[in-house]
C-alpha cells in the first residue's frame, strides 16, 4: 500500500482569533485537555507504515501551520463548539485533494452535519477501521464505525511522542500537565444529557494499566494522571488494587470523575492511599439524577443535606473536590434550585462548583426530546453549543430570568468572602493558588453572563430569537462566528452556519468488516464527554 502523508489534529480551542489572554490560557492550561484517542490513531497510522504529523490546536498559532500543506488524509478530532474551525480545515485540505475524516465528540453527536464538510465521520473506531480508511475501503459521504466496544489501546510508552508534543513545554511538564489514561469505558447510569447514556460499562483495568502507571512513575514522577473514564471506579476495588500494587512513593497523584454513590465508607481511605488529588462528582440537580449521589432517590433539602455530608467525608481524604451542576432543566422551577445551590456553595467552600447550562448534544435522549418538542433553536450554529449560550428554549424560565438567576449563583460562588474561606480551608499552597486562578476564571464567566443579559435587555433581534418569535440568526451571532474563524470565515458561507439537525436514529452508521482483531471504541476523553460540560 502507498505510504501516505497523514495529518491528525485535535481542536481544543474554538477560535482562530485569539488575544493575549486566550493564548496564555491555552498554552498554560487548555493544552492539557488533550484527548487519548487522537494520539491512539496517530500510533496506529504509524504502525501501519504511514508518515504521521500529530498536533493539538489550543490557540498557539494558525492551525493550518501545524500540519503539512499537502496531505493525503486529514483526521480531525473536535468538540462541538470548535466545529466551525474543523469544517474550515476540512474544506481547505479537501480542496487540496486530501481525504478528510472527523472523529471525536462532535462526530459522535452530529455525524450528518459533519458530512456536509468531511468525507467520512467516525463513530466507534479501532485499528482495523483506520486501516480500512487509509487503504480506501470506505466510500465517501458516510458514517463509519467498528460497532464494538474498547478492549485495549496503545500504551503510554507507545503514545509518548504525542504526549510530549501536546503536554510539555521546553522539555519538561509545566503546571497542570497530565497524562491521560483509561481504566474503563461506558457508564452504568442513563442520564439523559450524557453521550455515554447507552454505553455499557466495561472495566479495562488490568496488566496494561499497571504497566502504564509504572512507566509514568519512572518517566514523570509527580505528574498528574488524568483518568478519562466516563465514571471512574465502578469496579472500585479492582482498580484500587492495581494502583496500590505500585510502591507508595511511585503513585502519581491522579484526577478522576466519579459518582458520589461509589465514594463512600472504607473506599475513601483507599483514595488517599492511592494518591487521589482531585475528584469531580456529578450532583446535577436538586430534584433529579439522585441515584448517582448515594443519598437516596429523594430530592430537595434531603438531597442537599446528604450531599453536603458526603462531600465533607470525602474532603477528609481527597484535597480537591469539584461538584458539577446543571441548572435549567425541565425540573428546575422558581427560586428554590437557585437558593439551594447558593446555600450549598456557602456551606462547603472547599468544593468548587461548576454550574452548567443544559446543552442538547446529539445522540442523547435530551437532544431527541427537545428536537421533537421543537425547542432547539434550529438556526443556532454549533459553534455556540457551550457556556454562556442558550441553544434551546427553557420550560420554566424566560431567557432573561434564566440569566438573572445564573448571575446570582455565579456572584455567590465568586464572592471575596467565599474566596477567603476557600483559601483558609487548605494548608496546600498549590490549592490556594488554584483557588485564585479559578476565581479569576469565574470572574470571566460572570462577565460573559452579564453581557449576555444586557444584550437581552437592549437587543430586540437577539431577544426575539431566543424567545422563539423568529428563526433568523441575530446579527450578533453571525458577526461573532466570522470573527472567531478569522481568515477562514470565507470558507463557510452564511447559509452553511445553519446546522443540520436530525434525530439520533436518522443517521445509520456502516460497520467495518468483522475480523478477529480487537476492537476499540473511540472514547470521549475530556470534560466534554457529558453533554452538560462546556466543551
Amino acid at each position: 500500500m502507498k505510504r501516505l502523508q497523514v495529518g491528525i489534529i485535535e481542536l481544543i480551542s474554538d477560535s482562530v482569533w485569539q488575544n493575549w489572554g486566550t493564548r496564555y490560557y491555552g498554552a498554560r492550561f487548555k493544552r492539557h485537555y488533550a484527548s487519548i484517542m487522537p494520539q491512539v490513531v496517530a500510533v496506529w497510522c504509524k504502525q501501519l507504515g504511514h508518515d504521521v504529523t500529530y498536533a493539538t490546536y489550543f490557540g498557539q498559532q494558525d492551525p493550518e501551520t501545524l500540519l503539512p500543506g499537502q496531505l493525503d488524509v486529514l483526521f480531525v478530532s473536535t468538540y462541538t463548539h470548535a466545529s466551525a474551525t474543523a469544517y474550515a480545515l476540512a474544506r481547505l485540505h479537501g480542496r487540496r485533494g486530501a481525504l478528510t475524516v472527523i472523529g471525536g465528540p462532535h462526530a459522535r453527536s452530529f455525524p450528518s452535519d459533519c458530512l456536509r464538510f468531511f468525507d467520512l465521520a467516525v463513530h466507534d473506531c479501532d485499528r482495523e477501521l483506520i486501516d480500512g480508511i487509509l487503504n480506501g475501503s470506505h466510500d465517501r459521504d458516510q458514517v463509519v464505525t467498528s460497532g464494538r466496544m474498547l478492549t485495549e489501546i496503545p500504551s503510554v510508552e507507545e503514545r509518548l511522542p504525542h504526549i510530549l508534543k501536546s503536554s510539555l513545554t521546553e522539555g519538561r511538564p509545566p503546571l497542570a500537565a497530565n497524562i491521560g489514561l483509561l481504566s474503563s469505558v461506558g457508564c452504568p447510569y442513563t442520564c439523559n444529557f450524557c453521550v455515554d447514556w447507552d454505553k455499557p460499562y466495561i472495566s479495562i483495568a488490568g496488566d496494561s494499566l499497571r504497566t502504564d502507571l509504572q512507566f509514568i512513575a519512572k518517566r514523570f514522577p509527580g505528574v498528574y494522571v488524568s483518568y478519562h473514564d466516563p465514571n471512574f471506579g465502578v469496579q472500585f476495588d479492582r482498580t484500587m488494587d492495581i494502583i496500590s500494587s505500585l510502591p507508595e512513593h511511585e503513585r502519581n497523584p491522579y484526577v478522576m470523575e466519579s459518582s458520589l454513590s461509589i465514594l463512600k465508607g472504607p473506599r475513601l481511605r483507599r483514595l488517599r492511599e492511592t494518591n487521589c488529588f482531585y475528584t469531580a462528582p456529578g450532583i446535577e440537580s436538586w430534584t433529579d439524577y439522585s441515584n448517582k449521589t448515594g443519598v437516596g432517590r429523594n430530592g430537595g433539602r434531603e438531597k442537599l443535606e446528604g450531599v453536603i455530608a458526603r462531600l465533607g467525608e470525602i474532603h477528609e481524604f481527597v484535597p480537591n473536590i469539584q461538584a458539577n451542576f446543571i441548572f435549567g432543566t425541565d425540573v428546575d422551577e422558581g427560586a428554590e434550585p437557585v437558593e439551594m445551590t447558593k446555600e450549598f456553595i456557602r456551606r462547603v467552600p472547599y468544593v468548587w462548583p461548576t454550574i452548567n447550562i443544559p446543552t442538547p448534544y446529539g445522540s442523547t435522549p435530551l437532544y431527541d426530546d427537545y428536537l421533537a418538542q421543537g425547542r432547539i433553536l434550529k438556526s443556532m450554529p454549533f459553534a455556540f453549543y457551550y457556556m454562556p449560550y442558550l441553544v434551546m428554549t427553557l420550560k420554566n424560565y424566560t431567557p432573561q430570568e434564566y440569566y438573572e438567576k445564573l448571575i446570582d449563583i455565579y456572584s455567590t460562588a465568586n464572592s471575596l468572602k467565599l474566596l477567603g474561606a476557600r483559601v483558609r480551608s487548605t494548608p496546600d499552597y498549590s490549592l490556594k493558588v488554584l483557588y485564585f486562578l479559578r476565581a479569576f476564571a469565574f470572574k470571566g464567566i460572570l462577565g460573559k453572563l452579564t453581557r449576555t443579559l444586557n444584550r437581552f435587555r437592549d437587543d430586540e433581534e437577539f431577544r426575539n430569537f431566543h424567545e422563539g418569535r423568529t428563526s433568523k440568526l441575530p446579527t450578533y451571532y453571525r458577526q461573532l462566528y466570522a470573527k472567531r474563524l478569522g481568515r477562514y470565515a470565507e470558507l463557510i458561507s452564511e447559509a452553511e452556519m445553519t446546522p443540520q439537525l436530525e434525530a439520533s436514529s436518522a443517521v445509520p452508521a456502516r460497520s467495518a468488516p468483522k475480523s478477529a482483531g480487537r476492537a476499540v471504541q473511540a472514547p470521549v476523553a475530556s470534560p466534554a464527554r457529558a453533554s452538560i460540560h462546556p466543551n
